[in-house]
């Protein structure tokens, strides 16, 4: 069977930012500090690492488009929820039912950091960022 010639990956491109959130209980909010990642390498990803006194980061891959969405209506389902916050922030729900924890971020400085990731990987090209190849060598058996 022929081979088609396969197009090179773009170099890989890694935007990262500190974010400040609040993780809000019933009866306060607590700053968390936050780094938020993008790596052209996984193109449909952020991810949002939560750095905890005196323990190692939590990391959680949420889907950029979703945190777009998130910021004008709810979304989500299972483990990872958005919805806008009256006050101009957006929350994340992350965790399952009963164990889930709110954290709220100012909407414009994530919706920002999402938009900075369309200019490194335009909506629609993310397939061509993408190395299928190990994926195709384990289905090669």
């Amino acid at each position: 069977m022929p081979q088609h010639p396969v197009a090179p990956l773009p170099a890989p491109r890694v935007l990262t930012r500190p974010m400040a959130m609040e993780l809000l209980t019933a009866d306060a909010a607590f700053p968390i500090d936050t780094t938020v990642g993008y790596d052209s390498r996984d193109p449909h990803a952020l991810s949002i690492a939560f750095h905890l006194p005196g323990q190692n980061p939590v990391v959680w891959r949420v889907d950029r488009e979703m945190i777009l969405t998130g910021s004008l209506q709810p979304t989500g389902e299972g483990e990872i929820r958005f919805r806008p916050d009256p006050d101009g922030g957006l929350l994340l729900q992350l965790g399952p039912a009963g164990q889930s924890a709110v954290v709220r971020c100012e909407q414009e400085a994530l919706g920002r950091f999402v938009r900075d990731t369309f200019v490194l990987v335009p909506q629609g090209t993310e397939e061509r960022h993408i190395d299928w190849g190990p994926l195709l060598a384990s289905l090669r058996l």
